[in-house]
């Protein structure tokens, strides 16, 4: 009776397979490029430097046809065709080498074998270099160079082996003529390949930290958005529940204060005074969910444009001199109540972060508070002068906090928001609020005639 156990492969196995797995990358590796056909520094800002591959590559060709030609011509004795084709193929994919340098060494490297045979055909003088003459092998560096800066790790390694393996077996074949030219160009190869591929791992580095960085900056961004939407909803649910409030206040009420109601009168003001609880009681719920953090809710009144003068002063006594204009018809609409809780609370916050903006960039520096309403529209303008004192520069971008609520306030009443530096070094923040519509006074009463 026999048995079978399974079991890991013998390790001969195990190290051919791994040999055929490698074999396999550096072919695909050879075979494909790890980059798009995109020139060298191609995304750089500036012209010069997205030109500067193009000029070197034509400075290349531009050398090293006639040379290769002289070389081949005088040095070796090849006919002036032979020796321009092999110029040509070895020297004019060069071209190349900005945007798709595997391609260029496939066809600067079949070029190279060509030539090592033609000349072991033609016969080698006594002391020339074979298989490569020298401007194979300075061309040469240059493709193997610009691979480094472009292909992946993988294809480098299998370009300097194949140019390693042409060069042995080429020793191989004709060991009497060959020279140290195949052992330089693999030994020389190797170290260019290295600093190709440092330059370029370099580069990637540094391209993927501004890539995280602009990541951080943006959820940085969205995250102190999302923070000033929930504390201007925290202050706005202050708003909301006492216009709530004074609903099912009212509700409840209508049916001891008018008399005569029906019942279907009475039944439709209990299930207003209903709704407007239950919506209360959800409004709660929300403003818990907002305070998850665990913070605790503010149990001061929201203040408004009454309380600006006050702002202005403690402004004031912390050392910076600003001066306060309220219009009188902003006065009177605020004492009357005309001016909506919403564009009352959002006008305060804007002059509060202003000026908390200006005693953080401009610290000394003059500042102009004015507070008009004209036109429907409720507007608030804070200028301040250059500041006296070097301090931190303002993100006019609006990743600023302050900015940031400044915008979401205005957005939430239906405003317009301007901000941005001043010719003369200051900084000038305009909002635009709109008001409710004023409604024309009622019309005295006349007697009846009979």
């Amino acid at each position: 009776m026999t048995t079978s156990s399974s079991g890991p492969p013998p390790p001969a196995d195990g190290l051919l397979s791994a040999a055929r797995r490698n074999l396999r990358e550096l072919a695909q590796g050879l075979s494909h490029p790890s980059h798009p056909p995109t020139p060298l520094l191609a995304g750089s800002p500036r012209l010069w430097l997205r030109l500067l591959p193009y000029a070197v590559v034509l400075a290349l060709v531009a050398v090293f046809v006639p040379v290769t030609i002289q070389v081949l011509t005088g040095d070796y004795g090849v006919p002036g065709g032979i020796a321009g084709a092999l110029a040509v193929g070895q020297a004019a994919p060069l071209l190349m080498l900005a945007h798709r340098p595997l391609q260029a060494w496939w066809i600067v490297f079949t070029a190279d074998l060509v030539g090592a045979l033609v000349l072991l055909g033609q016969g080698v003088p006594q002391g020339a270099l074979w298989p490569w003459p020298a401007p194979v092998v300075i061309g040469g560096l240059f493709v193997l160079l610009a691979l480094g800066l472009r292909e992946s790790r993988r294809t480098v390694t299998g370009v300097w082996l194949a140019t390693g393996a042409a060069g042995l077996a080429f020793h191989l074949v004709a060991p009497s003529r060959s020279t140290d030219s195949a052992l330089l160009l693999f030994v020389l190869g190797g170290v260019v390949l290295v600093i190709g591929a440092a330059v370029r791992e370099r580069s990637e580095a540094q391209r993927r930290l501004v890539e995280q960085e602009t990541i951080s900056e943006a959820e940085r961004a969205q995250r102190t958005l999302l923070e000033e939407r929930t504390r201007i909803a925290r202050e706005l649910h202050d708003v909301v529940a006492h216009h709530m409030s004074v609903i099912t206040v009212q509700a409840d009420s209508a049916p001891y204060r008018i008399g005569g109601l029906s019942d279907e009168a009475r039944a439709e003001f209990a299930s207003i005074a209903a709704g407007a609880r239950e919506s209360l009681t959800e409004m709660r719920r929300l403003l818990s969910v907002l305070r998850s953090d665990g913070s605790r809710g503010e149990l001061a009144p929201q203040p408004g444009l009454d309380r600006v003068q006050q702002l202005v002063e403690a402004t004031v006594r912390a050392g910076l001199p600003a001066e306060l204009s309220l219009a009188s018809e902003v006065r009177e609409a605020v004492e009357r109540g005309d001016v909506p809780q919403a564009v009352d609370l959002s006008a305060y916050r804007i002059v509060q972060e202003a000026l908390a903006n200006v005693v953080r960039h401009a610290p000394g520096a003059r500042t102009q508070v004015s507070v008009t309403a004209r036109d429907g529209h409720l507007t608030v303008l804070v200028v301040n002068a250059p500041p006296r004192e070097p301090g931190s520069p303002l993100e006019v971008s609006g990743t600023g906090h302050g900015l940031v609520g400044m915008r979401e306030r205005v957005r939430l009443t239906g405003g317009t928001l301007d901000t941005g530096p001043l010719p003369d070094g200051g900084f000038r923040v305009a909002a635009r609020l709109p008001l409710p519509p004023s409604e024309p006074p009622p019309a005295p009463l006349t007697p009846e005639e009979p």
